[in-house]
């Protein structure tokens, strides 16, 4: 089970997960029965919900853990069609593209759009063309922006 730990917002950074990304499910939400030291009754603890087939807690860890790139949904896609639904859905809502394939969500979640076809390039098994697949990723990976599924196919 994949834990998060988000600020105060966790009910609505799930709801923006589950909308982003369409094959997912909102399974939970705890509150607070009463008042503690960080929060209110009321206060969502802690949110479950299902991320393409993964079970996620997202836990309301308040203003003292932030989210990082540290974690990162990382989305497999069948092709550049895909891509770029779920890109644009995450930018397209307050987000905003980030380095090597990523894109952060307007709560900060990060998440990793990620051709199969690049997986597949990479892992070639004859190592120059893996390289040259891994220096168009770099290329334009490390701007920002996704990962474009002709240009991998081109380099490899």
């Amino acid at each position: 089970m994949t834990r998060t730990a988000t600020a105060a917002q966790a009910e609505r950074r799930a709801s923006i997960a589950l909308s982003a990304a369409c094959r997912c499910l909102l399974d939970a939400v705890h509150r607070a029965p009463g008042d503690y030291p960080m929060g209110q009754e009321g206060d969502v603890l802690t949110v479950e919900f299902t991320v393409m087939g993964i079970p996620c807690i997202g836990l309301n860890g308040g203003p003292i853990f932030p989210h990082s790139e540290a974690f990162s949904f990382q989305v497999a896609t069948d092709d550049q069609a895909e891509t770029d639904r779920l890109w644009d859905a995450i930018i397209g809502n307050g987000g905003q593209a980030s380095q090597c394939g990523r894109c952060k969500d307007r709560w900060g979640v990060s998440w990793q759009i990620t051709p199969r076809a690049l997986i597949a390039a990479i892992s070639d098994p004859d190592p120059a063309a893996a390289r040259r697949a891994f220096g168009a990723m770099m290329g334009m990976g490390m701007g920002m922006g996704k990962i474009d599924v002709a240009a991998i196919e081109a380099a490899r």
